[in-house]
Parts: C-alpha cells; sequence; structure tokens
C-alpha cells in the first residue's frame, strides 16, 4: 500500500535505502517503513520552522534542540537514583547457574510443553539431585549436554529478563517456577553467588548524570514526536505507539 506523509509519497529507493538498518527488528519492513514516516514529518516540521542542516540528519537534531526542552538532574536526584538501584553499580557479581531450556519453536504444541516442563520441575522440586539428568535429557540448550550448567554468568552475559531473575535468586536455590523468556521456559538454578562490591556514589555519579539526562531527553522527544504525528496527515499506515521508535 502507498503511504504518503502530508500528501508526500515515500518512495521504493527510501525503503531500500532504510531497510538493511532494521534488519534485526521483529518486523523490519514495517520498523524501516515507520523510521520514514516519522523522519518526514519531522522535516516537514523543520521546513515549517525554517531550520536547516547539513543533512535530514542534522535538521532533525536541530528541530528537536530547538523545540524540545529537558529537565537536567540535580545532584539529589543523582544521588537518589544510585541509592535506589544498587545492583546497577556493583561490579565484580557473579553467579554460577544451570538451567533446562524447552524452547519454543513455530510447531511447538505450547500447552504440551508447558505441561512437560511443569512436571519436571515439580519432579526437581522434590529432587532436585535429578536435575543434570534431566538436563541432559530434556534440554534445548547445548548447556544440556553438561548438565544444564552455564558456568559463571556476569551482568549482560544473557538476555534481560533471565538476568533479572536469575540476579534475584539466593544461592543454591531453585526457582520454584518456570521462567519465561524469547527463547521458552526455563527451569533455573543457582549454585553459588560472589556479591561483587558497590562502586562509590563518586566514581558513578557523572555517568548516572548522563544517563538521567539522556532518559528525560529521551522522553521529551517522544512527546513533541507524538504531537507532530497528531497534527501531520499520514496515509497507508497506522502509527498508533510509533514515538517509541523515534530514539535510536
Amino acid at each position: 500500500m502507498t503511504v504518503k506523509v502530508n500528501g508526500i509519497e515515500l518512495t521504493d529507493a527510501q525503503m531500500e535505502q532504510e531497510l538493511p538498518l532494521h534488519s534485526a527488528a521483529e518486523h523490519p519492513v514495517q520498523s524501516a517503513m515507520t523510521a520514514l514516516v516519522l523522519s518526514r514529518v519531522l522535516l516537514d516540521e523543520a521546513a515549517r520552522l525554517g531550520i536547516s542542516g547539513a543533512d535530514d540528519e542534522a535538521t532533525i537534531e536541530a528541530l528537536l534542540e530547538q523545540e524540545t526542552s529537558a529537565p537536567v538532574a540535580d545532584e539529589a536526584t543523582c544521588r537518589r537514583y544510585y541509592e535506589q538501584h544498587p545492583d546497577r553499580y556493583t561490579v565484580g557479581r557473579l553467579l554460577e547457574v544451570d538451567h533446562i531450556l524447552f524452547q519454543v519453536t513455530p510447531r511447538v504444541d505450547l500447552n504440551a510443553l508447558r505441561s512437560l516442563a511443569q512436571d519436571t520441575l515439580n519432579q526437581l522440586i522434590a529432587e532436585p539431585a535429578l536435575f543434570a539428568e534431566k538436563a541432559r535429557a530434556l534440554s534445548n540448550c547445548p548447556s544440556g549436554a553438561v548438565g544444564g550448567s552455564l558456568g559463571q554468568l556476569t551482568r549482560g552475559d544473557t538476555v534481560p529478563e533471565f538476568e533479572r531473575v536469575v540476579f534475584a535468586m539466593q544461592e543454591n536455590q531453585l526457582l520454584p517456577r518456570l521462567l519465561e523468556t524469547r527463547y521458552g521456559l526455563h527451569i533455573v538454578r543457582v549454585n553459588r553467588r560472589v556479591e561483587g562490591r558497590l562502586q562509590p556514589y563518586d566514581t558513578v555519579a557523572s555517568g548516572i548524570a548522563l544517563a538521567l539526562a539522556a532518559t528525560s531527553r529521551d522522553t521529551a522527544w517522544k512527546q513533541y514526536l507524538k504531537l507532530l504525528v497528531g497534527r501531520a496527515h499520514i496515509e497507508g499506515m497506522d502509527l498508533l505507539g510509533a514515538d517509541s521508535l523515534l530514539v535510536q
């Protein structure tokens, strides 16, 4: 379907140029078209306000700098963030983790997979010593060959939804529920936990200030873009929620 923004049709040539930038997206074509639409909306607004730059990217940057503002986090805010998120500023923390993966694939019977995973978990709650045996027999992860061992994990080694759960677990703990991630269902056990050390506030203060400033800026940009999208005349595409794609 033809997509137009304020009466201007987006071309196949533009799509061919944009598409490679979205190859990792879940829906690359939709993601690329959304980016083109949002870019067009911003460039149109820049033209209306007489704002220009060396290229389209510079023009959009100049528009956002002129038309949006974001509060700057003061020291009290930065220190409060530090105190509320100690895990983010702890270094040297590691876990030794075992897991059994029941992988979700396009043709898998999800009800049967969940039932098998839950039955296995129930058995392991009753008899933890069977973990390695069950991992070798059932896990869809290569770690199954070594009894489910993932070795030593630090922050950033696994997907966020897995990391959030396992780093909140205690040493010698079997998670009493199935852990769901983008890969499937996991039975997880933490065998060893090394706590690491919390970095002093002064060491990380500048990084916290930069992170909070970026978050504040991104929020302001999204709000502004949402306003512009609401004013624009867009044909051939529904941009509900697409303002979240503004931040690169």
